[in-house]
């Protein structure tokens, strides 16, 4: 495709009109210039009114708990998971997970979003659906192990051994499998310990929650001498290899001191943490540091969304708001953070920009509606004023897999029908266990 007389975020973030970018039959971006191609055999897209931007890069979700959208509300954390969230799981079966994930990808399509880092189960469902979108995931099994043993002995390393073995690399690249832990507040020094050992063993990265709530911080260390989460971890050698740790809001100090020395990520989930009312995590301080900071969606009972641009819209509020700054966290700080830095955390290294020889994942803005007028500073717009719904065109490797309503790779309305179906029986059998 030859996107002409296109404004473009160029590979600094930076706006430049009248702008022409090929992408290549191998997925990847083949030109960016000024001038038009003297030769190119493709479809020539018109970008009169029209933003190209990298597209987003989700790094914390829960793919199948768009079955949980508008289910489980109005409690905080602990009450939300073992009250509502995890019986609610307990009836989910493989189907379930496939449907679903497919939904999210419909809808994370939709916003510009092209990747995602998926902490759920029933892996060979969950690839499929990524696989059949044409879109990209960082798939993981969360396993939730309160019995000191090795990892090994759970009912879910056969996954994770299918996961690595199978699914590792899979699809030329777009699906990745990592380790992963729930969290520490879920899991002990023995499993803990076996799964950050396998994880450098296999050489893949991990996904972790990690200080999303004040009590989890307060109770772990109680349970572990006086360490936080970020010290527990560290202390078993998890961030021995690349690590994306999810919410970290009750973070302190030392533990951003940590995170920055490792090479943490740290999926920012911000709607998600005012939704649960966990706290304002210090992005600010981070980026101070030189922590990798990212965006995330995290599940649909907890967002309830899959809308990036609201993710970065929180994001750019909530520091300054919370801190009484102005001056904290700028546009450009943080629509790196939701595609960059996104795709580094899940070591897509050569994605996240419109830059020459870089993977074609693309999205396009109509920026001729009234919230994009004028456009005084574009990141500003983008930012501060930008919806998901200004996304005309979303392409992953350089396929498109949303276009002006449709979506060329998904059954939309087959999945929307198949997740209200099943939504439907999960409820009935809740009900029923509660008479």
């Amino acid at each position: 495709m030859l996107f002409a007389n296109i404004a473009i975020l160029d590979e600094n973030l930076d706006y430049v009109p009248n702008q022409f970018v090929a992408t290549a039959a191998d997925g990847t971006i083949a030109y960016v210039g000024s001038e038009e191609p003297a030769e190119f055999d493709g479809e020539r897209y018109d970008g009169t009114g029209k933003l190209l931007i990298p597209a987003l890069y989700n790094t914390h979700a829960h793919a199948p708990m768009t079955l949980l959208r508008g289910y489980a509300e109005n409690a905080p954390l602990q009450q939300w998971l073992n009250e509502l969230v995890w019986p609610y799981e307990a009836k989910m079966d493989a189907e379930d997970n496939y449907w679903a994930t497919l939904l999210s990808c419909a809808e994370m399509a939709r916003y510009g979003c092209v990747s995602f880092s998926d902490m759920y189960y029933h892996t060979p469902e969950r690839a499929q659906a990524v696989a059949e979108s044409g879109m990209k995931a960082n798939l993981c099994t969360s396993p939730i192990a309160f019995e000191p043993k090795d990892i090994s002995e759970f009912p879910c390393f056969p996954e994770m051994e299918e996961g690595v073995a199978k699914y590792n690399g899979s699809e030329s690249g777009r699906i990745k499998f990592d380790a992963c832990i729930h969290a520490e507040y879920t899991n002990n020094d023995v499993t803990a310990k076996s799964v950050f050992d396998w994880a450098k063993k296999n050489n893949v990265g991990l996904q972790v929650h990690v200080s999303e709530t004040k009590s989890e911080v307060e109770e772990c260390r109680q349970r572990h001498n006086g360490m936080s989460p970020v010290q527990w971890l560290d202390s078993l050698g998890a961030f021995d290899v690349p690590t994306t740790a999810a919410h970290c809001v009750w973070v302190d100090e030392a533990d951003i001191k940590i995170m920055a020395e490792k090479n943490v990520s740290v999926a920012h989930n911000p709607a998600s943490n005012m939704k649960l009312a966990s706290g304002f995590a210090p992005i600010a301080a981070m980026f101070d540091a030189g922590v990798n900071v990212t965006l995330g969606t995290d599940g649909m009972a907890s967002n309830n969304n899959h809308d990036m641009f609201q993710d970065m819209y929180l994001a750019a509020l909530l520091p300054k708001g919370n801190l009484l700054d102005p001056a904290l966290i700028t546009p450009k700080q943080i629509f790196a953070a939701a595609t960059r830095n996104g795709a580094l955390a899940q070591g897509r290294t050569d994605c996240g920009l419109v830059k020459e020889g870089f993977r074609a994942d693309l999205a396009v803005l109509d920026v001729t509606g009234p919230s994009w007028a004028p456009m005084t500073d574009p990141l500003c717009n983008l930012v501060y004023a930008g919806h998901g719904s200004d996304v005309v065109l979303t392409m992953c490797d350089g396929t498109v897999v949303y276009q002006d309503g449709t979506w060329p790779t998904i059954d939309l309305e087959a999945a929307k029908a198949q997740v209200a179906q099943r939504h439907a029986r999960i409820c009935d059998a809740l009900a029923a266990d509660a008479q």
